[in-house]
C-alpha cells in the first residue's frame, strides 16, 4: 500500500482545529457549563483597601459552599469568578469588564463606594444585575445627574444618608458633642459623602464645626493637619475614611496628646485597623457598623462560630454583607425561578423582611435596603458594641 504524507501546513491546521475542539469542549472563559450559576465577584483583593476583598471573599465563598451543600440553585451549582480590581476605581472597571468577558449571570462587588461608582454604568448598559455589599454612597443606586433609580444596581449596605446621621445624633445624644473638627479623604468619594451627611445633620442639631482639614488615599503623615485640629479644641473629631489612613491617623493624633473622642463610619472595620493605630490608641473611638459579632440573635451567633471555624477568625462586616449579597441574589433567583437577567432584577426589587445576618432587608423604591445601624468601640483593641439604632 502507497503511503502519503501530509503536509506541515496540514498538520498544523488538524492541530489548531484540535486544540480549538480541546477548549470547547472544557468550556473556556466564553462561557459556562450549562448546569452552572456564575456569580461574578469584583474585589479589593489587593491594594489598600485589600482587607475588605479578603473578608468578602471568605464571606462569599462560605455562603456558596453552603448553597451548594444544600444543592445548588434551581437544580444547579454555583461557582464563583473572581476578579481583583486593586482598590482602585479604574481597575474596578476592567474586572467588571472581565467579568462581562467571562460571562457572569450577576455581580456582587465592588465594596468600595468610588469602584462600584466606577461600575454602575456599565452594569445598565450591559443590563446585568450589580449587587454591592459594602458600597454605601447614594449616588450608587441613584443617578445624580437625572435622579433616576440605577434599574440594574443594588445594595446590602446601608446608605451614607442615614449612616452620617447615626453618627451625628450618636456624637450629639450620647457624648454631648457641641463642637465638632472633621477630617476628610478628599480622594473618596466615600468619604466626602460621609462628611458631608454627617455635618449637615451635626450643624441641625445645634453642633459646630470648628475646623475641617482633608488628606489623600495613601498619604501617611497626617501631623500638620493634626495639628491644627488640635488648636481647634473640638469636643470630637469625626474622620470617615478607610482603616489603613485611618489607623495611621489615629495612632498620630493619640502621640500628639489628643484625647478627645475620635469616631468615623463603616469603613474603619476591619481587624487591621487595630494593627495599624495600636490598641490603647483606639480607647474612646466610635464608629457606625452594620452589624455586631457580639449580636445575640441565633442567625448571627451561627455565621459568627462558622466563620471562626472555616477562617479561624472573627467575622468583620465586609464578611458578613458579602454572605448577606450571596444569599439574597440566590432568594432572587429562586423566587425568580431563573437565571434571566430581567427576571433576577425584578425579584431584588420586590425582597422583603429577608432576614440576613445583618439584618431584616427589605429594598425600598430607591433600590436600598431598609436596615438598622450599630454603634461600636475598642476594648483592648477588640471591637464592643454600644447600641443599635433602628431606620
Amino acid at each position: 500500500m502507497k503511503k502519503f504524507k501530509l503536509s506541515k501546513c496540514v498538520l498544523t491546521a488538524i492541530t489548531i482545529l484540535s486544540m480549538a475542539a480541546i477548549l470547547t469542549g472544557c468550556g473556556g472563559s466564553e462561557g459556562k457549563k450549562a448546569d452552572t450559576i456564575k456569580l461574578g465577584a469584583n474585589l479589593e483583593l489587593t491594594g489598600n483597601s485589600a482587607s475588605y476583598g479578603a473578608s468578602a471573599k471568605n464571606g462569599i465563598e462560605m455562603a456558596v459552599k453552603e448553597i451548594n451543600d444544600n444543592g445548588g440553585l434551581l437544580g444547579k451549582k454555583v461557582e464563583v469568578d473572581f476578579a481583583d480590581n486593586r482598590s482602585e476605581a479604574t481597575e474596578a472597571a476592567n474586572a467588571m469588564q472581565k467579568l462581562l468577558d467571562d460571562k457572569v449571570d450577576l455581580i456582587i462587588g465592588p465594596d468600595t463606594s468610588s469602584g462600584v461608582l466606577a461600575c454602575v454604568s456599565t452594569a445598565d448598559k450591559e443590563k446585568i444585575p450589580l449587587l454591592t455589599p459594602f458600597g454605601t454612597n447614594p449616588d450608587i443606586t441613584v443617578d445624580p445627574a437625572t435622579k433616576q433609580v440605577r434599574p440594574y444596581v443594588f445594595r446590602a449596605a446601608f446608605i451614607d444618608t442615614f449612616q452620617g446621621k447615626v453618627m451625628a445624633t450618636f456624637v450629639t445624644n450620647q457624648l454631648h458633642a457641641k463642637t465638632a473638627a472633621v477630617y476628610v479623604d478628599n480622594s473618596s468619594d466615600y468619604s466626602k459623602g460621609l462628611q458631608k451627611f454627617f455635618v449637615e445633620e451635626f450643624q441641625k442639631s445645634g453642633g459646630n464645626v470648628v475646623a475641617s482639614e482633608a488628606y489623600l488615599q495613601k498619604d501617611t503623615d497626617f501631623k500638620a493637619a493634626l495639628t491644627k485640629i488640635k488648636a481647634s479644641n473640638p469636643d470630637v473629631i469625626f474622620v470617615p475614611g478607610y482603616y489603613q489612613e485611618v489607623g495611621m491617623i489615629i495612632k498620630q493624633a493619640r502621640e500628639m496628646g489628643i484625647t478627645q473622642p475620635i469616631v468615623g463610619g463603616d469603613g474603619w472595620d476591619s481587624s487591621k485597623l487595630a494593627e495599624i493605630a495600636g490598641a490603647a490608641n483606639l480607647e474612646n473611638c466610635y464608629f457606625a457598623n452594620h452589624y455586631s459579632a457580639d449580636d445575640t440573635s441565633e442567625k448571627v451567633k451561627t455565621f459568627v462560630a462558622n466563620y471562626q471555624k472555616a477562617y479561624n477568625q472573627k467575622a468583620d462586616a465586609p464578611a458578613a454583607l458579602a454572605y448577606d449579597s450571596v444569599m439574597i441574589v440566590a432568594k432572587a433567583i429562586k423566587d425568580a425561578n431563573s437565571i434571566d437577567k430581567d427576571k433576577v432584577r425584578e425579584a431584588l426589587g420586590k425582597i422583603k423582611d429577608f432576614d440576613v445576618v445583618s439584618g431584616k432587608i427589605t429594598f425600598n423604591e430607591f433600590h436600598d435596603p431598609v436596615k438598622s445601624a450599630v454603634i461600636l468601640t475598642f476594648k483592648g483593641g477588640q471591637q464592643a458594641f454600644v447600641t443599635k439604632i433602628a431606620p
